[in-house]
C-alpha cells in the first residue's frame, strides 16, 4: 500500500457505453477499481483486462466493490476512438496493434476475443491539446517522472527535455482523466479506498489487485 494517502480527484468521462453513470464522490463506502486501457494496446488485452475481469469475478457479489474500464487515448488516435471502443465492447471486435498481436497469438477465434468486459466501461473526455500547455505540462513530466533531475548531467537534461517537449507539441488531445490522475501508459489500474483516497495505482499487469482489494475491503 501506498503511505501518503491522496484524496482521488473525480472521474471526467464523455460517455458510459455499458452500466450507469457514476462518479467517485457518490460512490464512498466502496472500494472501487479502475482499469483504464487503450483500444490500441496489446498489452491491456494480454494482461491487465483479463486480470481485472478475474478480480470482478471473485467480487461480483460484494456490493463494497465496483469495477469501471476508462477507455482512453494519448497517442495512435486513428486506432484509439470512442467508435472503436464502443465496436470492441458490442462484438469484441479489436484493431491496430492489438489485433495483429492477438492474431499472431492464436487469441482471435472467429477474429473476435474470447470475453467481453462484464463491468461498466466510459469513453474518457478528450479536448484538444493547448499549446499554451506545453511548458507546464514538461516540466510537471520531468517533475513527476525524473525526481533526481538536478543531479543528472546538463547534457542529459537537455536531452530528456527535449524529447519531453516533443512528445507533448505531437499530442492532438488531453485527455482529462488521463492526465488528471497523472497516468504513465496504459494499462493502469486505480484502486480507490472507501473514504476515496487512492490507494493502489499500477502501471501494467501482474500486480496483485485480488490481495489488494481484499485488504481494503477488510479495513
Amino acid at each position: 500500500m501506498q503511505e501518503a494517502k491522496v484524496l482521488s480527484p473525480n472521474i471526467e468521462v464523455e460517455e458510459w457505453f455499458q452500466g450507469e453513470p457514476s462518479n467517485i464522490d457518490q460512490e464512498r463506502g466502496k472500494v472501487i477499481v479502475v482499469e483504464v486501457f487503450q483500444v490500441n494496446c496489446p498489452g491491456c488485452f494480454v494482461g491487465a483486462i483479463p486480470e481485472a475481469i478475474q478480480a470482478y469475478q471473485k467480487f461480483q457479489n460484494n456490493d463494497d466493490v465496483l469495477f469501471w474500464g476508462i477507455g482512453t487515448a494519448f497517442e495512435d488516435y486513428n486506432f484509439n476512438t470512442k467508435e472503436n471502443l464502443k465496436k470492441l465492447l458490442e462484438t469484441g471486435e479489436v484493431v491496430g496493434e492489438t489485433l495483429n498481436h492477438l492474431t499472431l497469438q492464436g487469441q482471435l477465434p472467429d477474429g473476435r476475443l474470447e470475453y467481453r468486459i462484464p463491468f461498466p466501461v466510459a469513453w474518457d473526455k478528450l479536448v484538444p491539446s493547448d499549446p499554451a500547455n506545453l511548458e507546464k505540462n514538461v516540466d510537471e513530466f520531468i517533475q513527476r517522472d525524473f525526481p533526481n533531475w538536478d543531479e543528472l548531467a546538463e547534457s542529459m537534461r537537455s536531452q530528456i527535455r527535449s524529447q519531453v517537449t516533443t512528445y507533448f507539441s505531437q499530442k492532438k488531445f488531453e485527455a482529462r482523466t488521463f492526465d488528471k490522475f497523472r497516468m504513465r501508459g496504459t494499462p493502469t489500474t486505480l484502486i480507490i479506498d472507501k473514504k476515496g483516497y487512492i490507494r493502489e495505482h499500477f502501471f501494467g499487469s501482474g500486480h496483485p489487485l485480488q490481495t489488494s482489494i481484499q485488504s481494503l475491503l477488510d479495513e
